[in-house]
């Protein structure tokens, strides 16, 4: 039975086609981001360790998309191929840190970073498409991502360790924490309200409402630091807190700055506001 397909349907292939690669079993990564040496002569050691670390699957969600408007498709694959990247990152990640920390490490340090990054690109999609059509709701489900554990994976439970819900207050950006542990030293991180320039009546909310979420993802990382202390190796806090709460900021400060150039003249530099620092 074969029948023309809508122009939607074709549109909606086009975006699924494109980003095949997002189906995402992880086992991917044995070819490419542990590929070893430019002449193969690590391929089987890296290829032996991501069997032994196990791979990361996640949910496809080009699949479950609806038919994507023209003026949404950029933007769209462009986040597409960033959720595979994430992947990816997170698969060479793990076959990195094989052995490292207790019980909870991948949880902590690579599936629950990764849900948090994953959630952060698919609410872009969402919005890209629903600036023109009605925004699908429902993809939030597909940010978090499982271990297939090899022989020596240290899995955890197996599934992406969720973000707190802590409501944080949407002012300044400091590193206290109530309740964090002394000995672990507590996250400061840039202010980025004081950076802002006048935010238009029209990006207010969205603005608001993102620079509560930086508060919260600090509140996050610090409960996080309190949780680990005497976990992993000398680069812990850098590989499994600052790190993924760095990208964090940096999706969360880059659409503070896309709400306010919808408007006016988007602000530039805010990126170098991401990265945050351990005080002891």
């Amino acid at each position: 039975m074969s029948r023309a397909l809508p122009k939607y349907d074709k549109r909606r292939v086009a975006v699924i086609g494109g980003a095949a690669a997002v189906v995402l079993s992880g086992a991917v990564i044995a070819g490419s981001a542990l590929a070893g040496t430019p002449d193969g002569s690590d391929g089987a050691a890296n290829a032996r360790t991501l069997a032994a670390a196990g791979t990361i699957t996640c949910p496809d969600v080009a699949s479950r998309l609806p038919a994507v408007p023209a003026s949404a498709k950029a933007e769209v694959d462009r986040n597409l191929t960033l959720l595979q990247t994430q992947i990816n990152e997170a698969n060479t990640r793990l076959a990195r840190t094989v052995g490292q920390g207790g019980p909870n490490f991948v949880n902590n340090a690579i599936l629950g970073p990764l849900k948090d990054k994953r959630a952060s690109t698919i609410d872009r999609i969402s919005i890209a498409i629903g600036r023109t059509t009605s925004k699908p709701a429902g993809l939030d489900t597909l940010a978090a991502c499982t271990l297939n554990t090899g022989a020596a994976a240290d899995s955890g439970n197996g599934s992406g360790a969720g973000a707190g819900n802590g409501n944080g207050q949407a002012g300044g950006n400091g590193g206290a924490q109530a309740g964090g542990d002394t000995a672990a030293g507590t996250i400061a991180c840039p202010d980025v309200v004081s950076r802002l320039p006048a935010v238009p009546a029209s990006a207010k909310a969205e603005v608001d409402r993102n620079l509560t979420l930086l508060q919260t993802q600090i509140k996050e990382a610090n409960t996080r630091l309190a949780a680990t202390v005497g976990q992993g190796g000398p680069n812990f806090v850098n590989n499994a807190i600052l790190g993924p709460l760095k990208d964090k900021r940096a999706s969360t400060i880059d659409r503070i700055a896309i709400a306010i150039g919808r408007t006016t003249t988007k602000p530039t530099g805010l990126d170098t506001l991401a990265a945050c620092t351990l005080t002891k």
